[in-house]
C-alpha cells in the first residue's frame, strides 16, 4: 500500500490524495489551486498520476478546492467512479459549473491580449461540457455511515464532517494480502455549534490517518457574541441611514446568515420589514439546494423544517439572479442588507456594491469571512484609506466591521477533539494548512509521541 499527496501539502488549497491498495487506485478530492503565483500553470499541470488508472475518486465535499480539478480529470481520461453524499453532488455541480464559465471568461481575456501581442492563444482549464461529462461519473450515493463495498478487500464509509452542506470525512478498510489498514481521510471539518447542519462525528481509530490543519494554530471566536456584533453593526448602520454591505461566501455562510438574520427578525431584535438583498446567483442556487437536504439538518434545524417553516425565508427578502436587478439595488440609499458574492470581494457582484457605498460614512461593510493577502477585503480590513475598484480610486469612509466567528473550519482545540485523545495511528498525515496550522497541531501530536508527516506535493510513503 502506498499513499501520496497532490495538492493541499505545504498548502490549504488543491486538496488531492491518492491511494494505491494492490491493483487498486483512489483519489481523495481532487481541488483546484486558489491564491497567489502562477495558479493558472499550476492547475494545468500534470496531476503526478494518470487519471486513466483511477478508479474510485471519493469526494469529502463540495467547495473548489476539493472538487474544483474534477472536469480536468476527466478531460484527461478518468472513467472511474465518483462517490459522495446526494448533497455534496448536487452543490459540486453548481460549483464545477461556475467555475467552468470563469474558466471560459479568463482564457477570452487572456487571448485578446495574446492576440495583440501574436502569443500563442490559450485553452480554457476546461468548459461546461466537461462538467457534464464529470457529472456522468458519479455514481453511488453515500449516507452517513453506511458501508460501501468498492471491491471485495475495500469497503468506504462517509461520516459527518460538520463544514458543509453534505460534507464528510472518510473511512477506508482495506486488505492486501495479509495486511490490513484503515485509513481516515478528514476532508475540512466543520466548527462546532453550526446553526443548519451538524457538528462533526469524531474520527474512528485508524492506522493511518489524513488531518486538515487549516486553523491548527488558533482559536475562533465564540458564535454567540459573534451573533450578537452581526446584529449591532446592522442596527448601527440602520440608525445611521446607510446600508450594510456584507461580502459573502456563497455556500453556507450565506445560508448561515439568513439563518441568523430570521431569528433576530423573530426575536423583534431587527425590524420584520428590514429590506435584505441575496445579491448572488450562486448563493441562489445554493439555498435552493439546502431546501432539498434536510437530512443533512441538525436537530433544530430538521425540526423547523419539519413544521413548515423555510428556516431560510425572511419576510422581506429579495433573491437578485438579473445583472438588472442587480443594478437597481444601488439606487437604495439607506436602510438596506446587502448579501453578495465574493466573501473576499476578489470580484463578483458586492465589488460594485462597494463601489457605491465604501466612500459613504453612513454605510457599512461588515466582513464575516476569511480574507486572504492581496485581496480587495484584506486590504480595506487592513485599514486602507482609499481602494481601486473598477479602475477608479475609491475613499474608505464606510465603517469597517470584521466579525470572525463564524468559520465554517474547526480550530485548534476542535481538530483534536475530532482526533480524539485515545487515538494512536502508525502514520498521521498533516495537510491542507500553511506551516503554522500544521505545526499547532504537531506539537501535540509530539506531546503524545505519536508519528506523524508533514508532506508536500509529491511526496509518496509506503504503508
Amino acid at each position: 500500500m502506498e499513499i501520496s499527496f497532490h495538492g493541499a501539502a505545504g498548502g490549504v488549497t488543491g486538496s488531492c490524495h491518492h491511494l494505491q491498495i494492490g491493483e487498486q487506485q483512489i483519489l481523495v478530492d481532487c481541488g483546484i489551486f486558489q491564491g497567489e503565483g502562477d495558479i493558472a500553470k499550476e492547475n494545468a499541470a500534470d496531476f503526478g498520476f494518470d487519471p486513466k488508472d483511477i478508479d474510485y475518486l471519493l469526494l469529502t465535499h463540495a467547495h473548489l478546492d476539493h472538487c474544483g480539478r474534477i472536469p480536468l480529470l476527466v478531460k484527461r481520461g478518468f472513467r472511474g467512479e465518483i462517490l459522495c453524499t446526494a448533497a455534496t453532488r448536487d452543490l459540486a455541480r453548481l460549483v464545477m459549473l461556475d467555475s467552468a464559465g470563469l474558466a471560459v471568461e479568463e482564457a477570452k481575456r487572456a487571448n485578446r491580449r495574446f492576440s495583440r501581442h501574436g502569443d500563442e492563444l490559450q485553452e480554457p482549464l476546461y468548459e461546461v461540457q466537461d462538467v457534464l461529462d464529470a457529472m456522468d461519473r458519479f455514481g453511488r450515493l453515500a449516507n452517513y455511515d453506511e458501508v460501501i463495498k468498492l471491491c471485495p478487500d475495500i469497503s468506504v464509509r462517509f461520516g459527518d464532517a460538520g463544514h458543509i452542506l453534505g460534507s464528510a470525512w472518510v473511512y477506508i478498510d482495506a486488505t492486501e494480502g495479509d495486511k490490513r489498514q484503515r485509513f481516515v481521510f478528514s476532508g475540512d471539518l466543520g466548527n462546532a455549534g453550526k446553526p443548519i447542519i451538524r457538528s462533526p462525528s469524531p474520527a474512528p481509530e485508524v492506522d493511518v490517518l489524513v488531518m486538515e490543519c487549516t486553523y491548527g494554530d488558533r482559536l475562533h471566536k465564540a458564535m454567540q457574541p459573534s451573533i450578537g456584533e452581526l446584529r449591532d453593526a446592522i442596527l448601527d448602520t440602520m440608525q445611521r441611514g446607510g446600508n450594510a454591505i456584507i461580502p459573502t461566501f456563497a455556500l453556507e455562510r450565506a445560508q448561515d446568515l439568513l439563518y441568523f438574520l430570521r431569528e433576530m427578525i423573530e426575536a423583534g431584535e431587527l425590524p420584520k420589514q428590514l429590506p435584505v438583498f441575496l445579491d448572488s446567483p450562486m448563493a441562489i442556487s445554493a439555498t435552493e439546494i439546502f431546501r432539498r437536504h434536510p437530512e443533512c439538518f441538525n436537530e433544530s434545524t430538521g425540526q423547523i423544517f419539519h413544521h413548515g417553516i423555510d428556516p431560510f425565508a425572511l419576510p422581506n427578502l429579495h433573491f437578485t439572479r438579473e445583472t438588472a436587478e442587480s443594478m437597481q439595488i444601488n439606487q437604495i440609499h439607506g436602510g438596506a442588507v446587502i448579501m453578495a458574492g465574493s466573501g473576499m470581494a476578489s470580484g463578483g457582484r458586492v465589488t460594485h456594491h462597494l463601489k457605491h457605498n465604501l466612500w459613504r460614512a453612513d454605510s457599512s461593510v461588515i466582513f464575516v469571512g476569511y480574507a486572504a493577502q492581496g485581496t480587495l477585503a484584506r486590504r480595506i480590513i487592513d485599514g486602507a484609506k482609499t481602494v481601486h475598484i473598477f479602475g477608479e480610486e475609491i475613499q474608505v469612509r464606510a465603517k469597517v466591521h470584521t466579525i470572525g466567528g463564524f468559520s465554517a473550519h474547526a480550530d485548534h482545540d476542535e481538530l483534536l477533539r475530532w482526533y480524539g485523545a485515545k487515538q494512536r495511528p502508525a502514520h498521521t498525515f498533516l495537510v491542507h494548512g500553511e506551516d503554522n496550522g500544521r505545526e499547532g497541531i504537531a506539537k501535540i501530536l509530539r506531546e503524545r509521541d505519536l508519528a506523524y508527516h508533514c508532506p508536500v506535493i509529491g511526496d509518496h510513503y509506503s504503508l
